[in-house]
Formats: C-alpha cells, structure tokens, sequence
C-alpha cells in the first residue's frame, strides 16, 4: 500500500507541478537595433549694425527660413557629408544628420570632420555673410552634453553656436 501511497503522491506532484509551467517556443529573441543620429544645431541671426565686425549678438533677431550647409570631411580630407538645411521659424536649426558615417571613430567624429556655415539669408535687408562664430570658413561643432533618447532612437546633439549674416548698409566704423 505505501508503494502505491507513493506513486499517487508523486502524480499529484508532478501535475500540479505541471499546471504552473509553460510552454515557451524554441525562438531566439531578436534584439531591434537602436536608431543612433547624430544632430547639428545651431541659431542664425541677422547681426545688429551695432555690432559690426564683432562677434557680439546683443540687439541680434533670428531668421527664420535661412539656409545653413553641414560638411563633414573623412581624416584623408575628402567631403563625407553635405547637405544645406533650413532654420526654424525662430532661427533654430535642427538637423539630423541622416546618413553620416565614420570611417574612422576617432578622425572621423563630427567634433573633427565636421562644420557648419550660414549660406542664404530670405532677408534682403540682412544677407551679406558674416564672421561670428567662424562662420565664413565654418563654425566647428562642440559637444555640450546633450542627448535625446527613446526607446528605438537615441540623438548625440553637436553645436554650432550662432551664425549671422548681417546687413549691407552698416558703416564701416569698427569696434
């Protein structure tokens, strides 16, 4: 009797034990890659007369619909990115860099390779180019710790700092 005592005792376990599994298909998890982008921001403004020949912004206004370039250059020097990107109508540029690859992790980073320029303003009474920030040869980019992150997306954000143009009837008294 004990033997089949046992035996009814052990079926009861084993379903009971049973009953709090479950079945999991033999599939492998696949693991959706993060969408990683790099962004260049920037602000373009029309430069105060004020202010001419300086890197001042005080009595600066943005503009809205100007256009800016981002290039970025591989370590042999060859152009790796272009594209011109349009402001904001506040004068902010947001521009995802789509499509930018390094070849080279360390030569290649957009705090190197890569720069920005004020190439048009909609304004005709503010579009001559102006220098602040390096703007005519191309304001380099710094990192100021800013990031975006989603669950499938992250943004490593770069600066460019501000961009003017300024306009054509200023005098040419310096500062």
């Amino acid at each position: 009797m004990a033997g089949r005592h046992f035996s009814t005792l052990s079926l009861l376990l084993l379903l009971v034990a049973f009953s709090y599994t479950q079945a999991t298909p033999d599939v492998p998890k696949t693991t959706e890659k993060k969408i990683e982008v790099v962004v260049v921001e920037a602000t373009v403004y029309c430069q105060s007369c004020d202010h001419f020949g300086t890197w001042s912004m005080i009595g600066a206004k943005p503009i809205p619909s100007a256009k800016v370039s981002v290039t970025c250059k591989s370590y042999n020097g060859h152009v790796s990115y272009y594209k011109v990107f349009e402001t904001d109508k506040n004068g902010y540029l947001y521009a995802p860099l789509e499509g930018f690859k390094m070849q080279h992790y360390v030569l290649d980073h957009p705090l190197h390779s890569c720069y920005v320029k004020p190439v048009w303003s909609p304004l005709e009474s503010c579009s001559l180019l102006s220098n602040v920030n390096y703007g005519l040869n191309g304001a380099p980019l710094r990192y100021e710790n800013k990031r975006l992150h989603g669950s499938k997306y992250e943004a490593v954000i770069y600066a460019a700092g501000p961009l003017a143009f300024r306009p054509s009837e200023c005098s040419q008294t310096h500062y």
